[in-house]
C-alpha cells in the first residue's frame, strides 16, 4: 500500500510504499492533496458520520493526527496524519489519509506565537487543515508599517503559516435602527459595559443606514412580536440593531443568545426600534476575547420558539447543538441580509477588530454577512452551530465571517438549547476545545475527542473564562 506525502516546503508530493519511491514535482495550488487521484476505496460519508469518525480517529491516533476536514464534493473524511502507520490506521477505518508535515501541536503553537507577536488591528488567523497551516488574513487597513510587522511575525514561523489579503475591513456586524440596508458607517463596536452597570456607549444610531428602508429597522423586525421572536429576527437596544441567535432556557426560564458586542451596547432589548415591545434584559455579555450575550426574557411566560427564521415564510426547527468542522455546510440567518449559506473554512480563529477588541476561539466561514446581522444564528440542518460576530466584505462582494461557537456559550452560561427538557447534547461534545493559547479559554477544536451527546444537556467542553473581557453579569 502506498501513501501520498505532502512536502509543504517544496510543494512536491512523494509517493512511497512497497519498496518503491517516486517523486513527482506536482505543485499544489490549494494544498488539498489526497492519497488517491480518484478516490474509490473510502466510502462516501454523510457529514454527521464523518464528524463522528473524525473526532474518534483524532482521539485514537493522538499526536499522530494533524487535523481533519470534510470534502463535501466527494463525501470524504480527510484525515491529516504524520506517518504511514497512522495513514493505514485511518484508511482502515474509512477515512482518506494525507501525510503532512505540520503537527497539530505545531499549528497551535503558531497561533499562540501570533497572539504575542502579531496583535495588529485588521488581522485574523485560523487553523486550516486543508492546507495544514495557520492561515493569516490581513484586511485592507493593514498597510506599510503594519504589513511589514505582520510579515516579520509570520516569516519567523516558516511553513506553518501563510498570509492572505482581504479586500474588506474586519468589523463587528452591528447595525443601527435606520433600516435593512447595509449600515455604512454604523457604530459597529458600540459601547462597552463597565463593571456591573449599564453600557457606557452604544452603536451610533445617527450614522449609516442610508441604504435601508427605514422605520422598523431590519428584515424581520416588523414581523417580530415580543414573546415570539425566532433566530435571525431583529432585536434592538441602545440605538443598535442586532439579530437574535437562538432561544434557550436558563434555570427553566426563557432567554436568548446574541453577540456580546450587542449585549455591551445595551442592557435592555426590544422587538421594535421604537422600544414599544420589550423583550428582555442582559444577564451576561462578553466582548472582546469572546463574543456572546445571554438575554433573559422579561416575561417568564414568554413563548420562545426553538426555531430559526428562514426569511421565506418558513422556519427551521433547532433540536441540537453541533461543533463546527472544516468543510461543514452551514446557513446563517440575520436581520439585514436574510438567509445565507456557505462552508466552514477555519477553526480556532482569532480576529482583531481594532481598538483592543480581539476575539479568540471563533469559527471562520465564507458565508457573507452585513451590519445588523450580528448575533444571528448559524446552523446546519437542525443543529445550532454559531452566533454571528463580524468579518469583512458584504453579500455583494463576499468576504470572511466569524462566528462564536454555540457549544462554548452554553457551557459558559449554563443555558440550555430549547425547552430544557432534554433536546440533545452537542455532537462531539466534551473535547479539549479550541485551544487558541492567546485567550486561555477552551472552545471547539477540530480533532478533539467527541462525547456521546444526546443526554439532554446542550452544555459542552470547557467554558470560556472572562479574561478581562468587557461585559457584565446581572
Amino acid at each position: 500500500m502506498s501513501h501520498r506525502r505532502v512536502n509543504r516546503r517544496t510543494g512536491t508530493v512523494a509517493v512511497a510504499g512497497a519498496g518503491v519511491v517516486a517523486l513527482a514535482a506536482i505543485v499544489l495550488p490549494n494544498a488539498n492533496a489526497s492519497r488517491h487521484e480518484q478516490p474509490s476505496g473510502p466510502r462516501a460519508l454523510a457529514f454527521a458520520t464523518a464528524a463522528d469518525l473524525g473526532r474518534t480517529l483524532a482521539a485514537d491516533l493522538g499526536t499522530d493526527a494533524a487535523g481533519w476536514y470534510f470534502d463535501g464534493g466527494d463525501g470524504r473524511l480527510v484525515m491529516n496524519v504524520l506517518d504511514e502507520e497512522a495513514a493505514e490506521a485511518a484508511e482502515a477505518r474509512g477515512a482518506e489519509a494525507v501525510i503532512v508535515e505540520n503537527s497539530m501541536a505545531e499549528l497551535k503553537a503558531a497561533t499562540r506565537t501570533l497572539g504575542d507577536t502579531a496583535a495588529i488591528p485588521g488581522t485574523a488567523w485560523s487553523i486550516d487543515p486543508r492546507s495544514n497551516r495557520v492561515v493569516v488574513v490581513a484586511d485592507r487597513t493593514v498597510t506599510d508599517e503594519r504589513m511589514a510587522a505582520l510579515r516579520q511575525a509570520t516569516d519567523a514561523l516558516g511553513d506553518t503559516v501563510t498570509v492572505k489579503r482581504s479586500a474588506g475591513e474586519f468589523r463587528p456586524f452591528t447595525g443601527n435602527t435606520g433600516g435593512t440596508g447595509a449600515d455604512s458607517g454604523a457604530g459597529g463596536e458600540g459601547g462597552t459595559a463597565s463593571g456591573g452597570g449599564t453600557a457606557s456607549g452604544g452603536a451610533d444610531a445617527g450614522t449609516g443606514g442610508e441604504g435601508g428602508t427605514g422605520g422598523n429597522g431590519g428584515a424581520g423586525g416588523g414581523d417580530a412580536t415580543a414573546g415570539a421572536v425566532d433566530g435571525g429576527d431583529a432585536v434592538f437596544g441602545g440605538g443598535a440593531r442586532c439579530s437574535l441567535g437562538f432561544n434557550v432556557t436558563l434555570d427553566g426560564a426563557p432567554a436568548f443568545l446574541t453577540a456580546g458586542h450587542c449585549g455591551n451596547a445595551s442592557r435592555t432589548w426590544t422587538a421594535d426600534a421604537a422600544g414599544a415591545r420589550p423583550l428582555g434584559t442582559v444577564v451576561e455579555s462578553r466582548f472582546p476575547v469572546s463574543d456572546f450575550a445571554l438575554v433573559a426574557y422579561d416575561d417568564p411566560a414568554t413563548e420562545a420558539p426553538g426555531t430559526v427564521d428562514l426569511k421565506n415564510g418558513t422556519t427551521q426547527e433547532i433540536t441540537r447543538v453541533a461543533e463546527a468542522a472544516v468543510g461543514m455546510r452551514v446557513q446563517r440567518s440575520g436581520s439585514t441580509t436574510g438567509l445565507g449559506e456557505g462552508t466552514v473554512t477555519g477553526l480556532n480563529a482569532t480576529v482583531n477588530y481594532g481598538n483592543g477588541d480581539i476575539v479568540n476561539g471563533l469559527i471562520q466561514t465564507d458565508v457573507c454577512a452585513e451590519p445588523g446581522d450580528s448575533g444571528g444564528a448559524m446552523f446546519s440542518g437542525d443543529a445550532a452551530v454559531g452566533l454571528t460576530s463580524g468579518g469583512s466584505g458584504d453579500c455583494t462582494s463576499g468576504g470572511e465571517t466569524f462566528f462564536q461557537p454555540v457549544t462554548t456559550v452554553l457551557e459558559a452560561t449554563g443555558a440550555r438549547l430549547g425547552t430544557g427538557t432534554g433536546t440533545g447534547g452537542a455532537d462531539g461534545a466534551g473535547g479539549d476545545g479550541a485551544e487558541d493559547g492567546s485567550d486561555g479559554g477552551d472552545g471547539a477544536e477540530d480533532g478533539s475527542e467527541g462525547g456521546d451527546g444526546g443526554d439532554g444537556g446542550a452544555t459542552v467542553a470547557d467554558g470560556i473564562a472572562g479574561h478581562g473581557s468587557r461585559g457584565f453579569r446581572r
